[in-house]
């Protein structure tokens, strides 16, 4: 076998030059400041973390600012539901409810914010979304009913406007929650238009949003079931809670309970009209309203005279959405006593044009010829 030559390298054209990079150090300072940053992310995730965990009683009743309202919380319907719940964390929101939640702790450590906090119209259409989450049924009746119109539907009215100039009064019911005057919202304030609405963003919202008759702080207890071991206590015998209806006072900045509320006095010339005693229907008198003198049908005005004196409105109208279609046949038979279909009767039930307003029609208004005599075997008038 042949013997190998030994291979001969050539150092010189294939030496490898070694090429050291120098690692550049980090600085001290430089060192501290990550290690800082790092602790401080980690601090604000456990305190924000914490914060949205602990109760209540140990995180936002802290401020005496809203202790109050803490204190009506841990006695109402709601008290099982965090803060959170409706209010929103520091980052629910994004940036907006940081800033938001931030400027309070300014305010509080500056001593620059108000005693008593309160809700701006926008956290208040914000409080409304909120209330969908668990109201929906509720949610969708006031939607299709009255009490969800607009900035733009009342304010840019042109019949009323031109009837009536606005003033601002008209805040008290419509917009209570804005946060400037009647000047800042339309323009012009006179009875010759065209008008248009000053503020910016408003033309949508609503004027009278759930809490213009509702406090989520409102005092009461969930609804507990009836004993149904004793027939007894199932109707009559069982007790009712507080009414949850309230009416927010614009000029006060805080709710007022129905029932705290006076009764209107109503009169027909000099007579005294009969008015229900139903706490809710003292709020629908806070808006629709008899002029000074307290004259029946005088102003907005809708108490029941006639047929109907006594009733409440809520014995017709739906509290959410003020449907009142059916309420005729929650009262009266098919056939009614005096033998004619009070459904087809000229009222404004039929006819919203018709002279017999359902709130004030009297039995002479449809009988023009007299009442129908009673039929004795039938217990009926003819």
């Amino acid at each position: 076998m042949a013997k190998r030559e030994p291979v001969q390298i050539d150092r010189k054209h294939t030496q490898i030059r070694e090429q050291v990079i120098p690692v550049k150090k980090v600085s001290p300072p430089l060192r501290i400041l990550a290690v800082a940053f790092t602790l401080a992310v980690v601090a604000c995730g456990g305190f924000y973390y914490y914060w949205g965990a602990a109760s209540p009683r140990s995180t936002c009743e802290s401020c005496h600012e809203i202790e109050s309202s803490s204190d009506m919380w841990a006695h109402s319907g709601h008290r099982d539901f965090a803060c959170k719940e409706c209010h929103g964390t520091a980052l629910s929101s994004g940036l907006h409810s940081l800033k938001e939640k931030g400027m309070m702790f300014v305010h509080h450590f500056t001593g620059t914010g108000p005693e008593r906090i309160g809700l701006d119209e926008e956290q208040v259409l914000e409080m409304t979304e909120n209330c969908r989450r668990c109201h929906g049924a509720e949610y969708a009746r006031w939607i299709s009913g009255g009490h969800s119109t607009t900035y733009a539907a009342i304010f840019l009215n042109e019949k009323h406007n031109t009837a009536e100039q606005l003033n601002a009064d008209c805040l008290r019911c419509h917009g209570m929650f804005f946060g400037g005057t009647i000047e800042d919202l339309v323009t012009p304030v006179s009875r010759k238009g065209p008008w248009k609405l000053a503020a910016v963003g408003q033309s949508n919202q609503p004027v009278i949003p759930c809490l213009t008759c509702h406090r989520a702080h409102q005092e009461g207890s969930p609804a507990v079931p009836a004993d149904y071991t004793d027939p007894g206590k199932i109707f009559y015998g069982r007790r009712g809670g507080p009414s949850t209806v309230l009416f927010y006072d614009r000029y006060e900045k805080t709710h007022v309970q129905a029932s705290a509320l006076p009764i209107l006095t109503l009169r027909e010339g000099e007579r005294d009209v009969d008015v229900s005693d139903d706490p809710r229907q003292r709020v629908c008198f806070q808006c629709h309203a008899p002029n000074a003198f307290h004259q029946a049908g005088t102003g907005d005005d809708r108490t029941p005279r006639g047929v109907h004196e006594g009733l409440s409105c809520l014995a017709c109208h739906d509290s959410h959405s003020n449907e009142s279609r059916r309420s005729c046949i929650n009262c009266h038979p098919a056939i009614s006593n005096c033998g004619l279909d009070v459904t087809k009767m000229n009222t404004t039930y039929v006819e919203s044009r018709s002279p017999n307003n359902i709130h004030f029609v009297r039995c002479l208004d449809c009988h023009t010829k007299g009442i129908p005599a009673k039929h004795e075997s039938r217990g009926q008038t003819e």
